[in-house]
C-alpha cells in the first residue's frame, strides 16, 4: 500500500488575498484541519489551518481579512510514491497534524491527515487479518492458538475434522479441556519452541510444533501446528506389509523348481528366479533390464507382450535341447504391461519320471483317503447323496423328503424292516436347518416299558427308587433345538403314546419326578414297519396320535419293488467292504448276480448287505460266486451247475448265456442312472455305488455313448 492509496483528493484550495470569512467557509464545508494555500501559479504557498484561524480570532481580526499572514508557511509536503511503511515513519516525525501530498513536479494531488492514516491502518489489518485466516483455514495441517492464560482464540478447519471439535463451542475455553496433555505450557512461560513432538488424541496420531508468540520479549500466546501422521503410519505398516511380502515372494520364487522369468512391455527382463539364472549360467545383474531375446534362446516373451495371446506347454529348443515352457501376458486394467516365462521342466525326458512319481503319490493319497473315510464311517450321519437308487419311484421319493427337510413339519418313514427307514431320517436331517444341531435316536422297541418313560423324559433327583442322585436328562433334552428319531413308534406302550401326543402338540413336558413344565424346540421324525392305520382300526394305536404324526408321510417300498437297485446296491456294499476287509474283490459271477435279481429280499436292503459281506468272508479270488451265497438262496431250480459256476449248454448254444444276462443287467443299470441324472457321469457313479472312474471302464467296455 502507497501513501497515494491513502490520501484523500477531495480537498479545498485558499488562495493569499482569500478572506478569513471564506477560510471559514471551506474549512466548515470539508470538515478539514487545514487547507492548501495556493499561489497565482498554483504552487504551493503554505496551509491555513484551524490553528491559525483561532490565531486571528484571538487578535480581533476582521473575518473580512485576507488570509495572507496568518497561514503557514513552512509546509509539509509528503510525496505521493511513498509506501506503507514510510508514511508511517513520516508521519512520526512530522508534527504537524496535516500534510499535502505532492507529486514529482511538487504539485498539490491531495492532503494526508492523522485519521487518513489511522483508517489505513485498520483497512490494512483487516487485509492482514482476512489474508491470515485465509491462509490458516487453507492449511492442510491443524492449527491451534492460545492466549497468555492457555485459552484458545483460534481454530481453523483442519483442526475441527482432523479432532472432531467445534471452533465456536471451543473458543475461550481452556486448552486442558479440549486437547488435554497437550503440555503448552512450557511454551508459554519460556518462550521456547519444540518441534516434532508426538501428540495421541484418541486413535489420532500426530506430530506437532509449538511455538510462543512474543511481543518485546514476552510470550503473550502461543500456537500448535499438527501433522496427522495416522495415515502415515498405516501407510508404513503397509509399506512393510508389501516389503515382508515381496521378500516371501522371492524366496517362493527362488525355492520353487520352474525357472522363471519376467519382462515390461518392452521386452526387457525385470524379475528372475534363482532356478531361472542357474539354468541359463548367469548372475542377475547379467541379465536385469536386458533384452529376453538377448538372454535366453529362441524367447517369445516380447512376442507375448505385443500379442497378449497366450502360450501354455509349448516347446522351446534351448542349447538344442527341447523344454517345455508357458508364456502368459500381464494385464493391468486391459493394457498388457508384460509378460512372465516359465520353464516347466528342464528336459521333456523327465516328464515320464514326473508322471510315474504322481501316479505313486495319487495312489497314496486315495489310500489314506480310503483309511479317512473308514475311520469317519462310523461317526458321520448319512445324507441323501449316500442313498443308492436308479428306481423311478424312489428317485421322486427322495425329491419330497428333500423338500420336506427344509420345514419343521413331522415325518412319518414307513417300510418294511431292513428298506433304509433311518438312513431316510438321517438324511432328512442332514438336509435340514437344523443339520448342525442333535440328531438323538429312541428306538421304541429296544427299550422296557417300565423304563422307556424315564429314558424318554428323563427324571430329577429322587423320582424313584435307585434313580440317579443328580437326575438324568431324557432323549427330549438330548434332542432339544435338533431332530428326534422315534424308531419302531408303532411299538410305543399306550400309556406313553398320550404324554408323546402332548410334546407334539405344545413342545413342552415334565421329567419323571417333577412339576415343572420343560420347553422345547424339537423336529420330529417317526419310524415303523408296522401298518399304523390298522392299528388304529384295531385300537392298540392312538388315532390323533396317527394323525399328529403321519403329516408328510415317505413310505419306503421294499427292495423287491425296484429290482433295478439291486445290482448297483450290490456294488456298493461290494466296495464298502473291500475296503473294510482290505480286499479286492472285483465282481460276482453272472450266475450270482442272477441269483440276487431272482431272490425277493424279504431282508430288504439290510440282508443284501449282509449277503455281500458274508460272501467275502469266503471269497478267496476275485469274483463272488454262488457257493459264497447262503444256501437257502440257491434254489434247485435254478438254471446251470451251482457248485461249479457254470451255465446250461443249452443256454450257452442259444446264446442267451448268464453272462449275456449280466450284461444286459449292467447295461440297464448304467443307462438308467445316467439318465437320472441327466448324463452327469459323477451322480451316475454315486448312484451306482462305484467310482467314476470304474464307471467309465464299464461304459468303454460295453460300449455306452451319451
Amino acid at each position: 500500500m502507497r501513501l497515494e492509496e491513502m490520501m484523500t483528493r477531495d480537498y479545498a484550495t485558499l488562495k493569499p488575498e482569500d478572506s478569513l470569512l471564506e477560510a471559514v467557509r471551506l474549512l466548515r464545508n470539508s470538515q478539514r484541519d487545514g487547507l492548501p494555500v495556493l499561489d497565482s501559479d498554483n504552487t504551493l504557498a503554505g496551509v491555513f489551518t484551524k490553528t491559525n484561524l483561532y490565531d486571528a480570532l484571538m487578535e480581533n481580526k476582521s473575518l473580512d481579512q485576507p488570509v495572507r499572514g496568518f497561514y503557514n508557511k513552512n509546509v509539509v509536503k509528503i510525496k505521493q510514491d511513498l509506501t506503507y511503511d514510510q508514511v508511517i515513519n513520516a508521519v512520526r516525525r512530522i508534527p504537524v497534524g496535516t500534510g499535502v501530498v505532492v507529486d514529482g513536479d511538487d504539485n498539490v494531488v491531495g492532503l494526508f491527515t492523522k485519521v487518513e492514516l489511522i483508517t489505513a491502518l485498520f483497512k490494512e489489518e483487516q487485509l492482514l487479518n482476512a489474508r491470515m485466516n485465509a491462509m490458516c483455514q487453507a492449511m492442510h495441517n491443524a492449527l491451534v492458538t492460545i492466549d497468555e492464560n492457555s485459552r484458545i482464540n483460534f481454530i481453523n478447519r483442519s483442526a475441527e475434522q482432523l479432532f472432531n471439535i467445534d471452533y465456536k463451542t471451543a473458543l475461550g475455553r481452556s486448552l486442558e479441556e479440549v486437547l488435554p496433555e497437550l503440555k503448552m505450557e512450557l511454551i508459554l512461560r519460556d518462550g521456547i519452541i519444540e518441534i516434532g513432538a508426538d501428540y495421541k488424541y484418541g486413535n489420532i496420531t500426530t506430530m506437532v510444533n509449538k511455538t510462543p508468540l512474543l511481543d518485546n520479549g514476552k510470550a503473550i500466546g502461543a500456537l500448535a501446528i499438527f501433522q496427522d501422521i495416522t495415515e502415515l503410519e498405516s501407510i508404513a505398516e503397509e509399506m512393510g506389509t508389501v516389503k515382508r511380502l515381496n521378500q516371501t515372494l522371492r524366496t517362493v520364487l527362488d525355492i520353487g523348481y520352474d525357472a522363471l522369468v519376467v519382462v515390461n512391455e518392452e521386452g526387457n527382463v525385470v524379475l528372475v528366479n534363482r532356478t531361472f539364472l542357474d539354468f541359463i549360467g548367469l548372475q542377475e545383474k547379467d541379465v536385469m533390464h536386458c533384452p529376453i531375446s538377448g538372454v535366453l534362446e529362441n524367447s517369445r516373451l516380447h512376442v507375448i507382450v505385443k500379442t497378449g495371446i497366450p502360450e501354455i506347454n509349448d516347446i522351446q529348443f534351448i542349447d538344442g535341447k527341447p523344454y517345455v515352457v508357458s508364456r502368459l501376458p500381464i494385464v493391468r486394467d486391459g493394457q498388457v504391461i508384460g509378460a512372465v516365462g516359465k520353464i516347466s521342466f528342464r528336459r521333456v525326458d523327465e516328464l515320464r519320471e514326473l508322471a510315474g512319481r504322481l501316479e505313486t503319490m495319487n495312489s497314496r493319497l486315495t489310500h489314506f483317503q480310503e483309511e479317512l473315510k473308514k475311520a469317519r464311517i462310523r461317526e458321520q450321519l448319512y445324507s441323501f447323496e449316500d442313498i443308492i437308487t436308479i428306481n423311478p419311484g424312489m428317485r421322486s421319493l427322495i425329491g419330497e423328503a428333500r423338500q420336506a427337510a427344509a420345514g419343521l413339519s413331522t415325518v412319518l418313514v414307513s417300510g418294511e424292516s431292513g428298506v433304509g427307514k433311518e438312513l431316510m431320517a438321517q438324511a432328512i436331517h442332514q438336509a435340514s436347518p437344523r443339520r448342525d444341531q442333535p440328531f438323538i435316536k429312541v428306538n421304541c422297541a429296544a427299550i422296557p416299558e417300565n423304563l422307556l418313560e424315564s429314558e424318554f423324559f428323563g427324571y430329577v433327583k429322587g423320582a424313584f427308587t435307585g434313580a440317579s442322585e443328580q437326575g438324568k436328562k431324557g432323549k427330549l433334552d438330548l434332542a432339544n433345538g435338533g431332530t428326534l428319531f422315534l424308531d419302531e413308534i408303532g411299538d410305543m406302550p399306550a400309556s406313553l403314546q398320550g404324554k408323546l401326543l402332548r410334546v407334539l402338540q405344545e413342545q413342552a413336558y415334565e421329567r419323571v419326578g417333577d412339576t415343572s413344565t420343560v420347553r422345547v424346540d424339537i423336529r420330529f421324525i417317526a419310524a415303523t414297519n408296522h401298518d399304523l392305520d390298522l392299528k388304529v382300526r384295531e385300537g392298540s394305536f392312538r388315532k390323533d396320535l396317527y394323525f399328529r404324526l403321519n403329516v408328510i408321510p415317505i413310505p419306503i417300498p421294499p427292495l423287491r419293488q425296484r429290482p433295478e437297485d439291486i445290482l448297483p446296491l450290490a456294488h456298493a456294499f461290494l466296495r464298502k467292504y473291500n475296503d473294510i476287509f482290505g480286499m479286492q474283490v472285483s465282481d460276482l459271477t453272472p450266475e450270482a448276480l442272477a441269483i440276487l435279481k431272482a431272490y425277493t429280499w424279504p431282508g430288504n436292503v439290510r440282508e443284501l448287505e449282509n449277503v455281500i459281506e458274508r460272501a467275502l468272508n469266503f471269497t478267496a479270488g476275485e469274483f463272488i460266486k454262488v457257493e459264497h451265497l447262503p444256501s437257502h438262496m440257491r434254489v434247485e431250480d435254478f438254471p446251470g451247475d451251482i457248485k461249479t459256476g457254470t451255465e446250461p449248454v443249452s443256454n450257452r448254444n442259444k446264446g442267451n448265456n448268464y453272462r449275456s444276462l449280466r450284461i444286459q443287467h449292467e447295461k440297464e443299470a448304467i443307462r438308467e442312472a445316467l439318465s437320472a441324472t441327466g448324463g452327469n457321469k459323477s451322480e451316475a457313479a454315486k448312484m451306482l455305488g462305484i467310482s467314476r472312474s470304474w464307471l467309465y471302464k464299464k461304459m468303454k467296455q460295453l460300449a455306452i455313448e451319451l
